[in-house]
């Protein structure tokens, strides 16, 4: 459960990390990128635990009504401040997710990268609207680099991906663990764009 704590850690990672950097990139999630040609043409889309907004801003560069949702209040004002540099609309917003989570039938997209809270699958699920897409992409326990969290609990294990999101139809599901040349294909991740139908 989120709470004062998990916004000061937060608050205080994007703290440090602008003071070592003042720009910091803003990248969408390769699964985002990667399947791009199954978004809508219009729609109402979701950031949910955004970070620093990079799925936000390509939603909302693909032409989507896009919200954007973190804890962090550091990470919603560099969002709003991109916003504003560029003149990109999006509803970028301060919000405890775990305990705010989206309301049914709200969104046409959700995308969700580098956050794990199992309790919120059904949430997630019950916020698409028919034929709504989910693009998830987080980290897995089997992996070939140091890279993400130390704790297993936001970590997923084999196919737990799948097994969260089972209710919804599977478009693309890539998780390569450490098969064959680890220096190749997608590792360390799990990601799955599915549909709501």
């Amino acid at each position: 459960m989120a709470d004062h704590t998990s916004e000061k850690k937060w608050n205080d990672i994007y703290t440090t990390q602008f003071q070592i950097e003042s720009k910091l990139e803003t990248k969408a999630a390769s699964v985002l990128l990667d399947y791009a040609y199954l978004l809508p043409s219009s729609g109402l889309a979701l950031d949910l635990a955004c970070g620093l907004g990079g799925n936000a801003i390509y939603l909302a560069q693909c032409g989507l009504n896009t919200h954007a949702w973190d804890i962090s209040a550091i990470a919603i004002e560099r969002v709003q401040a991109h916003c504003q540099e560029t003149n990109i609309s999006i509803a970028a917003d301060v919000r405890d997710i775990e305990q705010h989570p989206p309301t049914s039938n709200s969104f046409d997209v959700i995308c969700v990268s580098y956050y794990l809270e199992r309790t919120l699958t059904q949430d997630i699920i019950a916020a698409l609207r028919p034929k709504g897409l989910l693009f998830y992409q987080t980290y897995t326990n089997e992996k070939v680099s140091t890279v993400g969290p130390s704790n297993p609990q936001y970590r997923l294990q084999q196919n737990e991906l799948l097994a969260l999101f089972s209710p919804l139809h599977v478009l693309a599901y890539q998780e390569h663990g450490t098969v064959g040349n680890v220096k190749k294909g997608l590792r360390d991740v799990a990601s799955l764009v599915a549909q709501k139908r």
